[in-house]
């Protein structure tokens, strides 16, 4: 048995083919092939249910892979150990972010890092929660850029900021006139929404649920864009909540459409998670350092703040 052939038991597991498990890990499809069914000679028991597509684990095959993820994750620790003892941020580091976060954060972090660490390699994918939360687990990504609290036991949280959720809202509208709003003020208005899957429509409808709002199901339009939610309402009326940092990109006519919450604002507490046995220390730290000196100072307090849930 060795570490290879885990490797590839465990790319088999996460991509559920073997085409793309052999793809992944830059070998053919006959050779990875060839070493799984070493693997299960070896261990005398079917990994893999073949006969089904996509592929499964079989009973004992899960719990085969589950170890193998573990061991897999233990020899990465020694090369860790090792790199975050020096003083250079080298390496290699695999980030999830949400839609919701990504385009108003990660171009400027992106510049920055680039610049002040030459050695490291970013390959940043965009996710759900949900998703980031499996690949976490999994070992597909190291980090993930999310809203929190997660409540899970496997997942480490580390909060960096707490972002405003701001109404955005019709000219057309009643509260227009006003210089900021309450939950209640939302009661009479058509919220749109963005798809379900996204942790920031679970925050607007936990939000908007507590004005006893009967018209959400009226007229929803879903979306996994910010930028058409904006859009919609320009083009449509109604009303949306957006983040604070997506005010950025709104010209002088639309930032007029903005209202905040009035005290205490409700917010996003934003976060960088790993898997509790994470150990790129050094590489997460200049991460969380580079996003910080971009973010508000306002942003950093969480007092007088509600921070919705997900």
């Amino acid at each position: 048995m060795t570490l290879v052939q885990l490797e590839y038991i465990v790319a088999v597991d996460t991509y559920r083919s073997f085409v793309s498990a052999a793809d992944k890990c830059f070998v053919t499809q006959p050779t990875l092939s060839m070493q799984v069914q070493k693997l299960e000679e070896f261990l005398n028991v079917k990994i893999f249910d073949r006969s089904k597509q996509p592929i499964v684990p079989t009973e004992i095959g899960a719990q085969i892979i589950a170890q193998a993820r573990i061991v897999l994750q233990e020899n990465k620790k020694i090369k860790e150990i090792i790199s975050s003892q020096q003083q250079d941020v080298i390496g290699e580091l695999k980030i999830g972010i949400i839609p919701t976060i990504a385009p108003y954060l990660l171009p400027k972090v992106i510049a920055s890092m680039l610049e002040k660490y030459p050695d490291l390699k970013l390959l940043i994918w965009e996710y759900t929660t949900e998703d980031i939360i499996h690949h976490l687990k999994t070992g597909v990504i190291d980090c993930g850029i999310l809203a929190t609290p997660l409540l899970d036991a496997n997942i480490s949280e580390t909060p960096m900021y707490y972002e405003n959720f701001v109404s955005y809202i019709s000219k057309n509208s009643k509260l227009f006139k006003k210089k900021a709003i309450d939950a209640d003020d939302l009661e009479d208005e058509n919220i749109w929404l963005l798809n379900e899957g996204h942790c920031m429509r679970s925050q607007v409808l936990n939000i908007c649920r507590s004005t006893k709002n009967n018209r959400l199901q009226s007229l929803t339009y879903n979306t996994g864009s910010v930028e058409t939610l904006i859009r919609m309402v320009d083009v449509n009326d109604g009303a949306t909540l957006l983040p604070e940092l997506a005010l950025a990109d709104l010209n002088a006519k639309q930032l007029n459409k903005v209202r905040y919450f009035k005290s205490p604002e409700p917010v996003r507490e934003i976060s960088l998670v790993t898997h509790k046995n994470f150990i790129k220390k050094r590489m997460l730290n200049a991460l969380k350092e580079e996003i910080l000196a971009i973010i508000p100072k306002t942003m950093k307090n969480r007092k007088k703040k509600d921070v919705i849930g997900i």
